[in-house]
């Protein structure tokens, strides 16, 4: 469970507010209220990611309730921005793209997670044009990284580009057009030179990565100070350690066989080799980063969502103050 922090009940005596509400998995489901069904088995079987099991009911118990209390905040925030501008400024808002944050470790899922809620949120009347962008898109090229000698801190805040991605959220919330993020192979584990994601003033943006939520910027603003929602997805750290190995055995058999794969030389190592192999990456890389840069990130976003080791959602946690 979320490490070092008390149980706090959704219904609390009287006394000082609590900082979270807390639903477990059945409360929060029955927040879905009347949001119908909008995916389907084919649906789910083309958006979950390597050894990440997600069903049917998963989406209508978990991400069904988020999209609602998404979509509140969405219409919320166009109506607050239209008033205010009409009425302090005496001209018509322009709706700018509603950004939302998703945070959390290597190997928790965060992938998979920001591409259902994409599309039950895409699903919506209200906001159908949802984009995705993912962080990875901001690394550091190899070349730069083995030039500063940054390779074995790789997603690490420093690896990644700030500048470049400061200036693409800032570019969006004015209201730029055809913005260019750069693409990054997990193939080559490199940024494709002359290729680009190309964003024009969606509804919505969904930016997931590791440090979004991270405080410490050289720069003059950080990512989240352009977020209007938060989320950080979170389990216990031995669960996500089990995760990241199961994966990477699994992507030993799979993607690191194509002979363009910058991990094809781990494609024929033993079993047991290639599992000491992934835990000591990730005890050298992954756990540090996450319990130095990652983890502490995770009470400024605005809500929590927990996975057992099963990988379902089991509790929700949303901040209220």
């Amino acid at each position: 469970m979320l490490d070092a922090r008390p149980v706090i009940s959704t219904h609390p005596a009287p006394g000082p507010v609590q900082p979270y509400l807390i639903f477990p998995r059945p409360e929060w489901a029955a927040l879905r209220a009347n949001v119908p069904q909008s995916l389907g088995e084919a649906d789910i079987a083309t958006l979950r990611g390597h050894n990440e099991p997600v069903s049917l009911e998963d989406i209508t118990e978990i991400y069904l309730p988020l999209s609602r209390l998404l979509n509140l905040h969405v219409m919320a925030t166009r109506s607050l921005n239209s008033m205010v501008k009409s009425a302090f400024m005496g001209r018509p808002g322009v709706t700018m793209p509603f950004v939302i944050g998703i945070a959390g470790s290597v190997g928790v899922g965060k992938s998979t997670f920001a591409r259902l809620l994409q599309a039950v949120l895409s699903r919506w009347p209200d906001h159908p044009n949802v984009a995705l962008v993912t962080t990875d898109g901001f690394l550091l090229p190899t070349r730069e990284l083995e030039k500063r000698n940054l390779m074995h801190r790789k997603g690490f805040p420093e690896s990644y580009d700030l500048r470049q991605m400061i200036g693409f959220l800032s570019a969006l919330k004015a209201g730029g057009r055809n913005l260019r993020v750069p693409v990054y192979s997990h193939e080559a584990y490199d940024i494709v030179p002359d290729r680009y994601q190309v964003i024009d003033q969606p509804d919505i943006l969904i930016f997931e990565g590791l440090n979004v939520l991270q405080t410490v910027s050289e720069q003059p603003f950080m990512a989240s100070d352009f977020f209007d929602f938060s989320i950080y997805l979170d389990a216990d750290t031995k669960v996500i350690e089990d995760w990241y190995v199961k994966r990477f055995l699994l992507l030993q058999k799979t993607a690191f066989r194509k002979p363009g794969s910058y991990f094809h030389h781990y494609a024929d190592l033993p079993e047991r080799e290639a599992g000491q192999l992934a835990r000591d990456i990730w005890r050298r890389i992954n756990l540090p980063n996450l319990q130095q840069n990652i983890l502490p990130t995770r009470e400024r976003a605005r809500v929590v969502m927990h996975k057992s080791p099963s990988h379902a959602i089991d509790t929700v946690w949303m901040r209220q103050i």
